[in-house]
């Protein structure tokens, strides 16, 4: 993926998380596709990236309902600029009726009433 001047000049007026998933990398390589090619300007694809965080916050918040508990080898943690960072190692996440082993997983955690600051 491309980084471009275009998204460097984004600010951060919420949590860019989300934007690392699957769907955030896809909607961004596609708005640097659509911005190198003309059709859609900087200023608009950051407007659209702005808007994908805080519907992916509040979409997480208000619509899924599923509890998760994990269980793991905590290998490292960090806490810097209010965000937590902790990397699992044979992690065992349990929900509903289902249970998932994961090799290593990293989990980023930020406290949402820093939105609103």
């Amino acid at each position: 993926m491309q980084h471009d001047s275009w998204m460097q000049r984004s600010f951060m007026a919420t949590f860019e998380l989300y934007r690392r998933s699957t769907i955030g990398m896809c909607l961004t390589e596609t708005l640097d596709e659509m911005v190198s090619s003309g059709i859609l300007g900087p200023e608009l694809a950051i407007q659209v990236l702005v808007q994908f965080d805080k519907s992916m916050a509040e979409a997480l918040d208000t619509q899924v309902k599923t509890k998760v508990s994990i269980k793991g080898h905590l290998h490292t943690y960090r806490f810097c600029d209010n965000v937590w960072t902790f990397i699992l190692q044979d992690a065992l996440f349990k929900y509903d009726e289902c249970q998932e082993n994961v090799g290593r997983v990293k989990i980023v955690a930020c406290d949402s009433k820093l939105l609103s600051q």
